[in-house]
């Protein structure tokens, strides 16, 4: 029944041989990676004006120099980042980069970075998806958890179904929202033109009022968020058809190109607009600012429709990125091996269904609420930048390939701007939440490093590096233990198996009703006379313990190498039937399961009853 459920939600698995028809075009891919950077521009504008609000209206009319610098920020990221994908075209970004020029604990904290990065990114991008919902809709308000719950589940059947298949039902909805986006900015820019629209604000300000220098960084911080998720291109080539570094460096160009005009487009409106936050968090700016500019008609719903689908899929560019990188930690030991596989569908199906049980359990802990979950957002993102950076520089040091100096310079200024932005970041957001991601970031290059100690321990435990090669292969001494519940097919079939395989066979039987014993000792004499049976008594009614103890007890008298314990067990005709019968062959398998020179097998008899 599990694998019929299986093969209806993510469909028939694919041969191995068709994972280079899994690579996608840059179009798909510009969708698939790009759309969490993309999404961001929805709340990106709002994040900023924020605090620039609460100290006061005047104050508002900073939020384009803002919004110039993070642009400007952007493009020197994008380029450093090209560099990175010409270097390392196999991806891996910032971890693979951090790891071969900064040292293994540099690469670490970068992978740690950027899986809470990713994680956040889904967290952030639903509960913001919701919040787009509940605004045009405000009854929807009180489902936000089950709205973000279904979205989650959604996205994940869809990525477990395969990289093509997410990648084109994904990538339509990334270009609706692009030109929604694209046409609001050209009519609500040709309304101020023509004066249809009488401006709240002037554009560009002869004299900004003053503001704290803190409140400047702090709304520079906020607007950061406009950043997220440009790293995935560089990550994430793997994914993309050759040649790949030119496929994803292209893409990577569109993809800073659509952002920074859609985002500088969306604050110049939102200022001329005179849009402000809404303080009690019912109504999106984007919302706000669509009304304003085309009226609550048809266009307003496409556009929150839009924006909605957009920020619930930028969660896709997670899906993708989250599993790629944890696969790469997994191979070289880091995390658990589970996530270095490739599921049916030639994804890395452990890592997208851990990925979606965490930022769910984030997602529900902070109550679907975008503005709580931003602030831990950035911090991860620009340490991940900073260390990728900083390592392009060492590459371009160690290898001095042609034209070395003048890709030293953009990795350089990328690594000194985005540390800059992440001094300032972690200081005007520490207390706002930041302290977190500091906090946790070790913890989890900690557990990195416990994994990786794990797999050391156990591979030298098991190596047999030193060891002298036998002649021959003897055979183990071995006791054979069949806990039996009464004389029935599927014991005389366990019997006939456990003599063939040792010399040494014992029965056990744990006696709960003295005349249903002397029943079966009957039975016992006529089937099988010749094994041993042993009768274990049980004054407290309990089945498990007498069995176990029986166990230790052969072991302390025999001293064998091996205890084989079989459990004749019997298959009902229908899943549902297993319901109405005892599950002792399963309990005493957990209570044997941890036990050193313990072996557990099962005789199954399969029963056709209905």
């Amino acid at each position: 029944m599990f694998a019929r459920f299986k093969r209806l939600l993510i469909g028939q698995p694919l041969s191995s041989q068709h994972l280079m028809h899994e690579r996608l075009p840059k179009w798909k891919a510009l969708a698939v990676l790009s759309s969490d950077a993309m999404s961001s521009v929805a709340y990106a504008t709002e994040e900023i004006l924020i605090p620039l609000s609460v100290f006061s209206m005047a104050a508002m009319a900073w939020s384009m120099p803002v919004a110039i610098a993070i642009a400007t920020l952007l493009v020197i990221v994008t380029v450093s980042y090209r560099q990175t994908i010409s270097a390392y075209p196999s991806g891996g970004g910032a971890y693979i980069v951090a790891r071969e020029n900064l040292g293994v604990y540099a690469g670490l904290v970068a992978g740690a970075s950027l899986l809470i990065d990713y994680i956040l990114t889904v967290a952030v991008s639903i509960a913001a998806g919701v919040a787009a919902v509940t605004s045009a809709f405000p009854v929807l308000a009180e489902h936000k958890p089950l709205l973000a719950i279904v979205f989650v589940l959604i996205i994940t059947v869809m990525n477990l179904r395969g990289l093509q298949e997410s990648a084109t039902i994904f990538a339509y909805p990334t270009y609706l929202f692009i030109f929604t986006l694209y046409s609001l900015i050209a009519y609500g820019a040709w309304r101020l033109f023509t004066g249809d629209a009488i401006p709240a604000a002037p554009i560009v300000h002869e004299a900004y009022p003053a503001i704290p220098l803190f409140l400047g960084l702090r709304a520079f911080s906020s607007g950061c968020a406009a950043l997220t998720g440009i790293e995935a291109i560089s990550n994430g080539t793997s994914a993309f058809r050759t040649p790949v570094d030119k496929n994803a460096k292209t893409t990577m160009a569109w993809m800073s190109f659509i952002l920074a005009t859609l985002f500088l487009g969306i604050t110049l409106l939102a200022h001329a607009y005179g849009i402000k936050p809404d303080s009690s968090g019912a109504e999106t700016v984007i919302s706000q600012m669509t009304r304003a500019v085309a009226g609550e008609g048809k266009f307003y719903y496409l556009v929150q429709a839009c924006t909605a689908l957009i920020l619930i899929l930028a969660a896709n560019t997670a899906f993708t990125g989250f599993p790629m990188l944890a696969s790469l930690l997994a191979k070289d030991r880091f995390l658990p091996r589970q996530l270095a596989s490739l599921g049916d569908k030639l994804v890395f199906s452990n890592g997208i269904i851990g990925l979606a049980a965490t930022a769910l359990f984030l997602i529900l802990l902070f109550n679907v609420d975008t503005h709580a979950l931003v602030p831990l957002y950035a911090v991860g993102v620009f340490l991940s930048f900073t260390l990728s950076q900083a390592g392009m520089v060492v590459h371009h040091l160690k290898k001095r390939e042609p034209g070395w100096v003048r890709a030293i310079c953009f990795n350089g200024l990328g690594a000194l701007t985005t540390f800059v932005v992440l001094c300032v970041i972690g200081i005007t957001k520490f207390m706002h939440g930041a302290w977190v991601v500091v906090l946790v970031i070790p913890i989890v290059v900690y557990g990195f490093t416990r994994v990786m100690r794990h797999y050391l321990a156990v591979g030298e435990e098991l190596s047999l590096v030193g060891d002298t090669a036998p002649g021959q292969l003897s055979k183990l001494k071995h006791t054979v233990i069949i806990p039996i519940s009464g004389v029935h097919r599927g014991v005389i079939d366990a019997l006939r198996y456990a003599i063939s395989i040792s010399d040494d066979v014992r029965a056990c039987y744990v006696e709960l009703d003295p005349q249903a014993t002397e029943r079966m000792q009957v039975e016992w004499n006529r089937w099988a006379h010749e094994i041993p049976l042993v009768i274990l008594k049980s004054p407290y009614r309990s089945v498990i313990t007498p069995i176990v103890d029986y166990i230790n007890d052969v072991d302390q008298i025999t001293h064998n190498e091996m205890i084989t314990v079989i459990i004749p067990e019997f298959v009902t005709a229908k899943w549902y039937h297993r319901l109405l019968h005892n599950q002792t062959a399963f309990l005493i398998r957990a209570a044997l399961s941890f036990r050193r020179g313990k072996v557990v097998t099962s005789i199954r008899y399969h029963l056709k009853a209905t």
